[in-house]
């Protein structure tokens, strides 16, 4: 098991679909070198939707992400240049479900008029989700009928030597 030692990641993005989707890749690389691979789809979809939200909103399509773990939580931010970025239903949605999945979230202003949005997620190194035994799916032969116990005329001949002999 890796040690928890304090992590930290920067990355600069020019936002536009398919970045959001190099970004989440790039994330959940860095989460499972980490050893936090119980947080990997709760930051990707929260860092996915506020990049989508700056994609759809936002005339700077620049923004930087960064991840922090301090072997007790992990702080995911994502700041964006645009100062006239304004909170609007799509954006309070977005928001809504970013509190709605993280231990603790908030926003800020830089001293350049930009805004930064961040959320944690609380774990510990190497915590493993534990594996449940999944019930086996019902094979062939579990809904195959009982073979007839007597047999059916039209298929068996009473003076075939196999048959008898079976009998």
């Amino acid at each position: 098991m890796k040690s928890a030692v304090p992590c930290y990641y920067h990355l600069d993005v020019e936002v536009d679909p398919e970045r959001v989707d190099q970004v989440r890749r790039i994330l959940a690389a860095h989460l499972r070198l980490w050893d936090l691979e119980t947080l990997v789809e709760p930051v990707c979809h929260g860092t996915e939707l506020l990049l989508k939200a700056i994609d759809e909103h936002a005339t700077d399509k620049s923004a930087t992400v960064e991840l922090w773990w301090n072997r007790q939580h992990l702080i995911t931010a994502i700041g964006e240049n645009d100062c006239d970025l304004r909170p609007d239903p799509d954006l309070r949605d977005c928001l809504g479900r970013i509190a709605a999945m993280s231990d603790g979230w908030g926003c800020c202003a830089t001293g350049t008029g930009s805004k930064v949005i961040w959320f944690s997620q609380r774990a510990r190194a190497g915590e493993r989700v534990p594996l449940v035994p999944t019930v086996p799916a019902p094979s062939l032969r579990e809904v195959l009928q009982v073979p007839r116990a007597l047999r059916v005329a039209a298929l068996a001949d009473p003076t075939d030597g196999v048959l008898a002999a079976a009998r």
